[in-house]
This record gives structure tokens, C-alpha cells and sequence, in this order.
């Protein structure tokens, strides 16, 4: 297989409309957050828009909560250019997954959405083509079908064979079909590592099983880091994880703040291999939502990212719980939360 690793939202919207431009048979797009207003910047909608009309066949499954700003008259004047635009709609589960395939042989996967508030994010995407493409594609197809799509020639994909486990292979997590391979994979992996553990997530509101096994990990002599936005997006997040920060931080986790905000979704194991994806380390992600990732042991993409996360930490600061308490309206958000934060 052959990658290219962006680590900003605004690098990874340049190579997607590069190829988006290029697209002469078809261009299939799923996206958790698609928002109408990087047209100054990233004219995605336009673009998209224009490929249809040339004959391209543009197919975009979105979240109907997630891309809710996509209704209404975006959707039909997408609709009236030839573009097949669905939704996946649930009152509890989310489609989550960031995927783009451009004439079934490149493809874009990892953590990126389509918004203008993301446009300096850091974050992580990987370009990809080869036979994991094709796979990739399969995954699409039940999307497609989950969100209501009905082409045949579409659904046909789903009868692909499945690609051999090589360097790169494809790790899917659909809760509609009681198929958790997210936590499969975790606990696995987190289980056997013997040196480290590096996470990076910009939410984090881990399991329990998921707090015993990284206790576990330290009580072996495993290191186990992880990468946080000192403040992200979502206000209601930055109590909840300090809350789990406060937890886990005695146990031995050492967690990194940055300056910055980073939506990255990463996970790599003793320095030897790795999952990017779509998943936060969080409820939503490992009980309710669809999310696709990458899992790796090529050289080449670890030591990259290798440099790339000794960036993230040097803008980062080390957390210190007594720097950081919890005050009386962060326990009243937190019991809120594990309410509310499923429909969130």
C-alpha cells in the first residue's frame, strides 16, 4: 500500500479537492461533520457539484445530526447536479467514519471533517491506494446500505474479496451489527504491549475495562501517554476530561496538554504499530457509533509519526493535577454527561 500522512485538516481538504479535480468515473464520500462553509477556501460542495454534472457518479453518505447543516435547499441543489446525497439517521448511534474514495484506487481515511472551524485544526489523515482500497470500498457499501442507499452498483461492492493482512489492513467497528472490533483490537493490543502506549484523542471518557487495562499496562512496566487538548471544542468535554485525567494521572498516565487544538485519533504500541482512524477514546465510539481505522506496522509511517507526536509535545504541557481542580459546576457537568453524552 502505498500512504501520505497530513496532520492538519487544511493540508488533508488540499490533497482531497487535488483529487476530487481528477475524479473521471466516481467519487464516494462519507463524512460524520460535512458543513456548506469552507466554499471560500475548499469549495467542496462545488466541487463535488461539478463532477456530477460531468458524469462522474458522486455518492456522499453524511450523518444526518452530524451534517444536519447539509438540509434542506444544499440537499437539492446537490440532488439537482446528479449527486446522490444520503443520510444515515439515528436518534442514538452516528455514522462517525471520514472516508473518501476517488475512482475506486484512492482513498482518504483518518479523523478529518468538512467545517471552517476545523480549517487549523491538527489532526490526522492518511492518503492510501492499493489493494486496502478496495477494501475500503466494501466498508462504504455498507454504509451505504445501513443509510438507506439502494444502487445496485453500489451494493455490489460488498461482495468483494477481502484483502490479505499485510503491513495495512482495515479495522472496522459496527455497533448496528453488534460488531465491536474497536474494543477487540484495544484490548488486545493494550494488553500484550510491553514497552509503551501512546494514545492521542481530543475527548477522552475511557471505559472501565479500558482504565483497568491501562493500570495493568503500568503495573507491568509499560509507559502509557497520552495526547489531549488542554481546551477543546466542545465546553461540556473539558471538565469530563479532567475528570478522567485526575483519575488516571495517579496510576501513572502521563498526559500531555497541547496549546492547541487536536483531534487526532491515534494509537501506537511500543514504538511498532499503529491505528488511525476515526475513534475518540469514548463511549459514543466504542458502544454506539460506526468507525473505520487503519492498522499498520510499516516503518516508514511510525517513524513519521514518531517525529510528528515529539512536535505535539513539545507545544504541550505535561499535566499536573494539583495545577487543575474541579469545581463545583464541572460535578454537576460530569453527572449531566453520563446522562446526556450518548445523544450528545
Amino acid at each position: 500500500m502505498h500512504y501520505k500522512l497530513y496532520t492538519t485538516s487544511i493540508k488533508a481538504w488540499d490533497a482531497m479537492i487535488e483529487e476530487i479535480g481528477k475524479a473521471t468515473k466516481s467519487i464516494y464520500l462519507e463524512m460524520y461533520i460535512f458543513e456548506r462553509d469552507t466554499t471560500t477556501s475548499h469549495d467542496f460542495i462545488g466541487k463535488l457539484k461539478q463532477k456530477a454534472r460531468e458524469g462522474v457518479r458522486v455518492v456522499i453518505v453524511a450523518d444526518a445530526y452530524g451534517s444536519k447543516n447539509l438540509r434542506n435547499e444544499i440537499a437539492h441543489s446537490m440532488e439537482a447536479s446528479g449527486i446522490e446525497l444520503i443520510f444515515f439517521s439515528h436518534w442514538l448511534r452516528h455514522i462517525h467514519r471520514k472516508v473518501l474514495i476517488v475512482d475506486k484506487r484512492i482513498a482518504f481515511i483518518g479523523g478529518v471533517n468538512i467545517g471552517k472551524r476545523f480549517t487549523h485544526w491538527n489532526d490526522l489523515q492518511l492518503k492510501i491506494s492499493g489493494r486496502i482500497t478496495s477494501r475500503l470500498l466494501r466498508s462504504f457499501a455498507y454504509t451505504y446500505e445501513m443509510a438507506g442507499g439502494k444502487n445496485p452498483k453500489i451494493l455490489k461492492f460488498r461482495n468483494g474479496k477481502l484483502t490479505s493482512k499485510l503491513k495495512f489492513w482495515l479495522i472496522e467497528h459496527w455497533p448496528t451489527k453488534n460488531i465491536h472490533t474497536l474494543k477487540s483490537h484495544y484490548v488486545e493490543k493494550i494488553s500484550h504491549a510491553k514497552k509503551s502506549i501512546l494514545i492521542a484523542t481530543p475527548y477522552f471518557t475511557p471505559p472501565r475495562w479500558l482504565s483497568s487495562l491501562l493500570d495493568s499496562a503500568i503495573r507491568r512496566g509499560v509507559s502509557v501517554e497520552i495526547l489531549i487538548p488542554k481546551k477543546v471544542d466542545l465546553e461540556i468535554m473539558n471538565p469530563i476530561n479532567l475528570h478522567y485525567m485526575n483519575k488516571l494521572s495517579p496510576l501513572g498516565v502521563k498526559f500531555y496538554l497541547a496549546k492547541k487544538m487536536n483531534h487526532a485519533k491515534l494509537l501506537i504500541i511500543d514504538e511498532e504499530e499503529g491505528l488511525i482512524g476515526s475513534q475518540n477514546v469514548d463511549l459514543a465510539s466504542f458502544q454506539l457509533n460506526s468507525e473505520v481505522g487503519i492498522f499498520f506496522k510499516e516503518k516508514s509511517l511510525l517513524s513519521e509519526l514518531a517525529l510528528v507526536v515529539k512536535k505535539w509535545k513539545q507545544n504541550s504541557e505535561l499535566f499536573k493535577p494539583q495545577k487543575y481542580k474541579m469545581r463545583f459546576i464541572d460535578y454537576i457537568i460530569l453527572i449531566l454527561s453520563k446522562i446526556f453524552y450518548p445523544i450528545l
